[in-house]
């Protein structure tokens, strides 16, 4: 059973366990899922102060555009906690000779990104809902103000939350260029939020 298949109740025991996952990444992951989904459902409110056509359709389509972001994120979550699950099995592979050495350092490096893929994809869809969410913040029903601030609140700590991952993780990559690419997306992402 994937962690997004759990009851709330199951899934925050899964996150009690003394299992590493689901972890920190996981909870980024969740946390941008909520905030998505609240703008999402402010966006879908009616009385919205959208007045004109054109308001109407942009509020629309924030909405919509939240709601995906809210399903990404929820993907998300399992996918972090797959890629560490990923890690922890390169450093479990054999190490005896030096071809077993070469083929466990490269999976490790493999392994590595895709647990910097994954919560800087997060990042990336927190930015991208928080955008949105300033159209539902300008656009939409007025009495949901605190929902929208609550949505952004919980969008801003997924994204700075999933950035400690990424942080953590660029420690281990040998590939300068690459780490220094992510480094510059991950700070990027983290001020214009």
């Amino acid at each position: 059973m994937t962690l997004t298949d759990q009851t709330v109740a199951g899934l925050l025991a899964a996150f009690r366990s003394p299992d590493p996952t689901p972890g920190g990444g996981s909870a980024a992951a969740l946390a941008g899922a909520v905030g998505a989904s609240l703008l999402t459902m402010v966006a879908a409110l009616p009385k919205p102060k959208a007045g004109t056509d054109d308001e109407v359709r942009r509020l629309g389509v924030a909405g919509e555009r939240c709601r995906e972001f809210a399903e990404k994120l929820t993907a998300l979550i399992d996918r972090d906690s797959e890629a560490y699950e990923t890690v922890v099995a390169a450093y479990r592979m054999p190490k005896a000779t030096d071809a077993e050495k070469a083929r466990r350092g490269a999976q490790i490096q493999h392994a590595t990104r895709l647990a910097i893929e994954a919560p800087l994809d997060v990042m990336r869809a927190c930015y991208e809902a928080v955008v949105q969410g300033n159209v539902v913040s300008d656009l939409g029903n007025p009495n949901a103000s605190s929902d929208v601030q609550v949505g952004f609140e919980l969008l801003r700590a997924g994204l700075r939350s999933a950035r400690l991952n990424v942080d953590i993780n660029l420690a281990s990559i040998k590939d300068a260029a690459y780490a220094e690419a992510v480094r510059g997306e991950a700070a990027r992402l983290a001020n214009g939020s």
